[in-house]
């Protein structure tokens, strides 16, 4: 049995961002929304794998390696380099 917790339906914008590695391509869905504490959900179409994310997140490397299954530390870089003008900065305090 489940507790009821929510069912909201929005209109949401989507921005689609290819990218490639010396050994693999990544496409990611970047899905704005309200929800999340205000954190888009990015999508790796690759792997299926996604999470709500912030600019600020986006300084830990070891997160976006294991979220996203991306194999070396330099590639993680990259792809934090490459998200973090489409994603919002938000302060603790926005988040909870």
């Amino acid at each position: 049995m489940f507790e009821h917790l929510y069912d909201v339906t929005e209109s949401s914008n989507v921005n689609f961002i290819g990218c490639i590695s010396d050994n693999r391509r990544y496409d990611f869905a970047i899905v704005y929304s309200s929800h999340f504490f205000g954190k888009p959900l990015v999508v790796c179409m690759q792997t299926g794998r996604s999470a709500p994310l912030s600019a600020d997140d986006l300084s830990d490397c070891d997160m976006i390696r294991s979220r996203f299954l991306v194999p070396d530390v330099q590639t993680a870089e990259e792809i934090g380099h490459l998200l973090r003008g489409r994603l919002p900065a938000l302060e603790v305090q926005d988040q909870y």
